[in-house]
């Protein structure tokens, strides 16, 4: 029986997601997979909880959420592949000499509307570096093209961005890298999650789907962007191929993909912490409640996990 994997969104940053798919990693570890998309970003964990699907990749913050509302969701974390947040500050203007987060004080910043997440993180930040983030003069209802649109026109002086938006813009000359939330640091951004149950039940179908994308990540790892890209494309028929190479070496350049699937304490807790900060959840959820990290440790000890069948058919 196929296992049904859902993505959350269409997103650049999910690249090694979409390679793995690409390459015929899953059928190479004789894996079924019945690929799914949510209607809506908010609606993934909840069609993994009705059973609509058996796993979901997307972001920890959609499990502590369900967490939050559903103490007893036994929703479980097993595969990291994005360890580093994917979102850009652009800017109408060159930088500050010296760029600091503080600097947000004094522009008015467009941020993301369709996933809680990037500000979560970014209010974070300004929590850390001793600025309140209520004091920011913020745009908060405004889709991510919208914002490119306000930026091009002066509406805003910075907005915060996925690729390929900043590519874009960077192409047209239209703005200016001011942030790149990846240099944080780890954070915890997409992995593999499902229920208990399912993780129980279909146990050796799951780990060798982490074998899959334990392999993809190792291929991610040395492939140029231009190569990323290419493997990609056919999920982003809508952008011009050389958009999306920036995009992907853009990413790869700020190592935003993890090289294994472990999911590591430290970028789930400052994930954990952004929430917690921001209000979202209360008091977060567990590290060893939310995060199963024995199929990846069991894949890695595994000599072949070095090994990549889907470079034979290349």
């Amino acid at each position: 029986m196929a296992i049904i994997l859902q993505e959350s969104l269409r997103a650049i940053f999910y690249a090694p997601f979409y390679a793995a798919l690409a390459r015929g990693a899953f059928e190479a570890e004789g894996v079924e997979i019945k690929f799914a998309s949510s209607p809506r970003p908010q609606d993934a964990a909840l069609r993994l909880m009705d059973g609509t699907v058996d796993v979901c990749w997307g972001g920890p913050m959609r499990v502590m959420e369900t967490y939050h509302k559903d103490p007893g969701c036994l929703i479980v974390c097993f595969g990291e592949v994005v360890s580093r947040d994917p979102f850009v500050l652009m800017g109408r203007r060159p930088p500050p000499q010296n760029f600091s987060i503080a600097d947000l004080r004094w522009v008015k910043l467009a941020t993301v509307c369709e996933v809680p997440t990037p500000w979560l993180c970014l209010q974070h930040d300004l929590r850390l570096a001793g600025i309140d983030p209520e004091s920011i003069h913020r745009v908060t209802d405004q889709t991510m093209a919208r914002n490119v649109e306000a930026l091009r026109s002066g509406e805003v002086d910075v907005i915060q961005v996925f690729e390929p938006f900043p590519s874009m813009l960077l192409a047209d000359k239209a703005a200016y890298v001011w942030y790149d939330a990846a240099r944080r640091g780890p954070t915890s951004y997409t992995t593999f999650y499902t229920r208990r149950g399912t993780l129980t039940k279909r146990r050796d179908e799951l780990l060798r789907m982490v074998r899959a994308i334990a392999r993809t990540e190792a291929w991610v790892a040395s492939a140029s962007g231009a190569e990323i890209a290419a493997t990609i494309a056919p999920y982003f028929s809508d952008l011009p191929g050389p958009i999306l190479e920036a995009a992907c070496t853009r990413y790869k350049a700020l190592e935003i993909w993890n090289t294994t699937p472990i999911l590591a304490r430290a970028g789930y807790d400052r994930l954990r912490d952004s929430l917690v900060s921001g209000g979202f959840v209360s008091p977060g959820t567990p590290f060893e409640t939310a995060v199963d990290n024995s199929l990846a440790e069991e894949v890695l000890a595994d000599p072949r996990a070095a090994e990549d069948p889907c470079s034979k058919d290349e």
